[in-house]
């Protein structure tokens, strides 16, 4: 595919960019660079790779759950600025 100057413009004009002529020229230059990476890939022979999902090969490694480490009710609202006998006392922030 070749890129052309008034595909560039076109470009620019979708984007809302607009270029001088020495950036378009770079541009067009980047874009066939870029389609002929692309044609590249298409010339591999894949017929015998599987298709890759995910680069590791793990998934869904899941651990038992299990509570560890946790702290009482009673010490966590022994920190609390204002709280009840069971919960933290917090400023309202919805209103009717």
């Amino acid at each position: 595919m070749e890129i052309s100057n008034e595909m560039i413009s076109r470009l620019a004009k979708l984007s809302r960019l607009s270029f001088n002529d020495e950036e378009k020229e770079a541009i067009k230059a980047d874009l066939q660079n870029m389609i002929g990476f692309v044609d590249k890939l298409h010339e591999v022979d894949t017929g015998n790779v599987e298709p890759l999902l995910h680069i590791i090969p793990h998934q869904n490694i899941y651990r038992e759950d299990r509570i560890e480490g946790h702290i009482s009710n009673q010490e966590a609202l022994h920190n609390a600025p204002v709280h009840d006998e069971h919960f933290f006392k917090v400023p309202k922030v919805i209103t009717k």
